[in-house]
């Protein structure tokens, strides 16, 4: 439905009054006064002469009109169906079929609702069908992305799970913050049964030789009854350590800790097993594989400094968040007494008192990475080196960072420097006079700018990368703003640690990849690809070669180009060993490397629906949890919920008369008629 209503003040009534007498006296001045026209018809054409010139008027007043369009609003009815490995693993997948199908084909849902359904596993999408193959499940995230998505609508929210979250935040408070009513259904059912479980595993992701690395797990036990079980850890066919654990009703937990010799380099696996009750019906999570990987030496690394400030800290944390790594923070005369005892030197803000370490740093071809600021001595830099030299201006610029796509030293991803805060650098261009790649540009009110802000370059055998601003520590916050951790910029720091630090010659492939992966973990390798002149080319065609050592099976998969890289996603391959090649199609140059698998399916630890958690989640969010066999029930109470009525809405529209034709097209109907009469009449 429509309505018009027209807008006016006293001021605008005036001037159509005074348009209307004006329009009526011009037309009877015209028509009456010494007019020779003696007849009737002289009142026809007074008519439109007024409508025409008072038409006239008005368009020129212009007043404008509220356009009013009323409908009606159905609330929004969200179904959510978890598509993870967990629920077919409970025998809930055809249950859960069958509900969703109910659902969406209930004749009184539709007539009162919108019903939009979804299907969550580790992400959101559209559903289309159902196939409970999802790794992960992340509960949390699905909620808070419908709060987000129908945060300006009444649309409750039906969720079938079977509660067991194995990724994300705890989704029963989540509810909170989503301010719409959540009914999850329970996929699954409350019988508790006897079950010894790996609650969780805690080990570190790197140990060094000869060296013994400490292991904690959490045994627990679900059930009434007094038993006892063994705890094991398995090095291949050996068992390395083993704990005999007592379990009741009152005592349902218990942690192990113990430690582990590493007597050789390399990936180590370990096994960690439950001795299974006889009456169990779940044995799979009696056993969890991990592994470590054994390396000989940590890398050292001197950060040398003669003024305190934030960034040591976060360089410090970034680059020791890999164990493999040990950062030394020292002052310049005392690292020249250790300069041989550190495969990098780190030099913040080089001054005065850097003057002999910059000498000595040449003749024994260090590797380095110079962080300049606002206290740097750029005489002093300029003259120890040859390799490049910054214009002296004696005044400081906030930048901020524009990545350069076309950076092939190493592989950069993860983060977004468009959202970083500025570093403040020395006014005036850095020229780099060896071969050099530009990691950052300088930005300056979102205009990107080609002076370097991070490059990287290798001289005389040596590598260095120098970054012309201070306050990467703001760096490392912002980045836990964007991603709720450290862990994007840690990694971006310690590649280009990993890349100073080590003497290796550059190659056409650079791949990236883990040693080893956990079960539900995300296996990604990446690979940049370069041409003959070390320029990277977004138009290779490469693939990688899988095979599985234990099973011998090979097959080869492409690398799509991915925000300046070539990646590949193998997750969902079997626990295993692999070698692998990246390979470009058309020309002989390959990368290889090999990685392990280790055998865990978090969806299959459970044995019941979290029956407590989902009924939580309900009540923080005025809603109801129901069984399956509830179904009829909950179609009821929601159509029954004065909450979920129909709404009827209005939109407004300001029209200025202008732009209403039907009032130019009187304008021009009126004075067509008035020529014709006049024209018929010999009038003109």
């Amino acid at each position: 439905m429509i309505f018009l209503e027209i807008l006016m003040n006293k001021l605008t009534i005036i001037y159509i009054t005074i348009a209307a007498i004006t329009a009526l006296l011009l037309a009877l001045f015209q028509y009456l006064y010494k007019s020779k026209l003696k007849s009737n018809l002289k009142y026809l054409l007074i008519t439109l002469r007024s409508i025409s010139i008072f038409g006239i008027l008005l368009l020129l007043i212009n007043p404008t009109f509220e356009s009013f369009t009323y409908f009606d609003e159905k609330p929004t009815l969200v179904i959510a169906v978890d598509n993870s490995e967990s629920v077919s693993y409970l025998k809930q997948d055809e249950k859960a079929r069958e509900v969703v199908a109910a659902l969406k084909g209930n004749s009184e849902l539709n007539k009162r609702f919108n019903v939009q359904s979804y299907s969550f596993g580790k992400s959101v999408s559209t559903l289309d069908s159902l196939n409970f193959k999802e790794r992960q499940s992340n509960l949390a995230m699905a909620l808070k992305q419908f709060g987000e998505v129908y945060a300006n609508q009444t649309a409750p929210i039906i969720v079938l799970s079977d509660g067991n979250q194995t990724y994300g935040s705890d989704y029963s408070y989540i509810a909170k913050g989503v301010k719409q009513p959540i009914y999850p259904i329970i996929l699954g059912d409350s019988t508790i049964h006897s079950d010894l479980s790996i609650k969780q595993l805690n080990v570190n992701r790197y140990v060094y030789l000869k060296n013994k690395f400490p292991v904690e797990i959490i045994a627990n036990y679900s059930g009434n009854a007094s038993i006892n079980t063994e705890l094991k850890i398995w090095s291949g066919n050996t068992v390395v350590f083993r704990k005999t654990l007592q379990f009741n009703a009152s005592k349902q937990s218990e942690i192990i800790s113990t430690a582990l010799l590493a007597n050789s380099v390399g990936v180590k696996t370990y096994r960690v097993e439950l001795v299974a009750l006889d009456s169990e019906k779940n044995t799979v999570n009696n056993f969890k594989n991990f592994g470590v990987e054994v390396i000989d030496q940590k890398t050292n690394i001197a950060v040398v400094y003669n003024r305190l400030h934030p960034d040591l800290g976060a360089l410090k944390k970034a680059i020791e968040s890999n164990e493999q790594r040990s950062i030394t923070l020292i002052k310049p005369k005392a690292y020249l007494n250790k300069i041989n005892d550190f495969q990098l030197a780190i030099l913040y803000q080089p001054d005065n008192s850097f003057n002999v370490v910059l000498k000595e740093i040449k003749e024994q071809k260090v590797n380095t990475f110079i962080i300049s600021g606002a206290t740097t001595n750029w005489n002093i830099l300029n003259e120890s080196q040859d390799y490049f030299k910054q214009k002296i201006t004696n005044q400081t610029e906030n930048y901020q960072p524009s990545l350069n796509r076309n950076y092939g030293t190493f592989i950069v991803e993860n983060l977004d420097f468009n959202s970083f805060p500025p570093l403040k650098s020395e006014f005036g261009a850095l020229q780099i006079s060896v071969p050099h790649e530009t990691l950052l540009y300088k930005t300056v009110n979102g205009i990107t700018t080609e002076d370097i802000l991070l490059a990287t370059f290798e001289a005389d055998a040596t590598k260095h990368a120098i970054l012309n601003g201070e306050d990467i520590w703001r760096w490392r916050a912002q980045s836990f703003l964007n991603t709720n951790g450290f862990n994007a910029f840690d990694e971006f720091i310690n590649k280009l640690v990993q890349y100073l630090s080590s003497n290796k010659k550059r190659k056409r492939i650079n791949i990236d990849y883990k040693s080893f992966y956990n079960g539900n973990d995300d296996v990604i390798i990446s690979a940049q690809y370069f041409n003959k002149n070390f320029e990277f080319d977004n138009s290779a065609s490469l693939s990688v070669v899988l095979k599985n050592k234990d099973t011998e099976s090979v097959k080869e998969v492409p690398l799509l180009l991915n925000n300046g890289n070539y990646s590949v996603d193998l997750s969902g391959i079997d626990a295993g060993l692999y070698d692998f090649t990246v390979k470009h199609n058309l020309e002989s140059v390959a990368a290889s490397g090999s990685f392990q698998i280790l055998e865990y399916n978090v969806e299959q630890q459970f044995l019941n629906a979290d029956v407590t958690k989902l009924n939580a989640l309900a009540n923080n969010s005025n809603g109801e949890a129901y069984f399956t066999s509830q179904l009829e029930l909950l179609t009821t109470n929601i159509l029954s919920d004065n909450r979920y009525k129909t709404i009827q809405k209005s939109t407004k529209n300001i029209v200025s008369l202008i732009d209403w034709k039907y009032l130019l097209g009187l304008i021009a109907l009126s004075l067509f008629i008035e020529w014709f009469i006049r024209k018929y009449n010999g009038l003109i």
